[in-house]
């Protein structure tokens, strides 16, 4: 049955750390169907990542659900011209749901939540609101469940890296970072994140800079304060309160590629529950973040694609609301993390 499958979409349009978590499902069903191609549905911010999954063949751009009936419609026009045999959509909304259904793809598999639910006619029960696995697990589960329809047993998972670029281009990219911030390139790097999309809540700036100023290496270390194009006034505040901890302001403006890129050279990665995590997660780097205890945006939901041990994370404690993140104990956090990942 699968050699029916020439071409399917892979619908992840919402957040960048939503769609970083769906890495695994992209790599599984190309491994699965070497010789189908896979297309994504993005928007277009995301497209950078999406051009560097190994997992990806084509990316389809989302206009967006702010994009007029125009937009809408060239779009629409798009799902049609391309022919898909197959749709599944990780994340659905109702505009989605009617794109797909008038595109007339004849399989459609969605998560049965919502009203969206009634555009496909192939829907997997996950219950995703209870929280009782990580995000890109049930993504998964519904290509497991799509290749299953098809007859296709699923290759046992790749595991991390999900994203990664040559070795040597990224030695020389951290060489040409430390030149131009005049840090030794003998010292770690250790990138504090503490902007957010403001999907979770996160550290306050007061708790970064305690966080920064309590952690220690066995060799020296660095911190770089990491910026998104709009986060440059956050970085700089915490940066302030770093006099006496060796520090440099990265301000990223480059594009999420160029983004990730330095974060692959980086020796730990800390912040809050972000899309950045997520970049770091799926390159398999070392991660320290800050999560609230909420059900819907627990450690164990949002966990990092890093490998196990690679991955640390903080929540309020029991005793304190879950979204209380002043409640957590940063120096506290900032032993445990030097501990497990700055002093070996």
């Amino acid at each position: 049955m699968h050699n029916q499958l020439r071409k399917i979409l892979v619908i992840r349009n919402d957040r960048l750390g939503d769609f970083m978590l769906a890495f695994p499902s992209f790599i599984l069903l190309k491994q699965a169907l070497p010789a189908t191609e896979i297309h994504a549905l993005v928007p277009r911010y995301t497209e950078e990542l999406a051009d560097a999954c190994r997992g990806i063949d084509r990316i389809v751009t989302d206009p967006g659900p702010a994009a007029g009936f125009l937009e809408q419609a060239k779009l629409l026009g798009r799902l049609r011209r391309n022919t898909y045999d197959a749709v599944i959509t990780l994340y659905s909304t109702t505009r989605i749901g009617w794109s797909v259904f008038l595109a007339r793809i004849p399989y459609r598999l969605a998560p049965a939540t919502k009203i969206a639910q009634i555009f496909y006619n192939k829907r997997l029960v996950q219950r995703r609101s209870r929280s009782r696995k990580p995000e890109y697990q049930y993504n998964i589960d519904l290509c497991v469940n799509f290749l299953a329809d098809f007859g296709v047993n699923p290759p046992a998972p790749s595991g991390p890296p999900y994203l990664h670029f040559a070795n040597q281009y990224i030695a020389e990219l951290r060489a040409q970072f430390c030149r131009q911030y005049h840090t030794d390139q003998d010292r770690l790097l250790i990138f504090v994140h503490p902007g957010s999309g403001g999907s979770a809540n996160n550290l306050t700036l007061e708790q970064y800079g305690a966080l920064a100023r309590a952690l220690h290496s066995q060799k020296e270390h660095t911190i770089v304060v990491s910026a998104g194009p709009r986060e440059r006034a956050t970085a700089e505040a915490l940066a302030a309160s770093l006099a006496d901890v060796p520090h440099v302001v990265y301000h990223s403006t480059r594009g999420l590629r160029r983004f990730a890129e330095h974060i692959q050279f980086v020796d730990l990665f800390i912040s809050g529950s972000t899309g950045p995590l997520h970049i770091a997660g799926a390159l398999d780097r070392p991660t320290a973040a800050f999560y609230p205890r909420r059900r819907s945006a627990t450690a164990l939901r949002w966990q990092t694609l890093s490998a196990p041990e690679k991955r640390l994370t903080f929540s309020p404690p029991e005793d304190a609301d879950e979204g209380d993140m002043q409640s957590i104990d940063v120096v506290t956090a900032a032993e445990l993390i030097s501990q497990r990942f700055l002093m070996r």
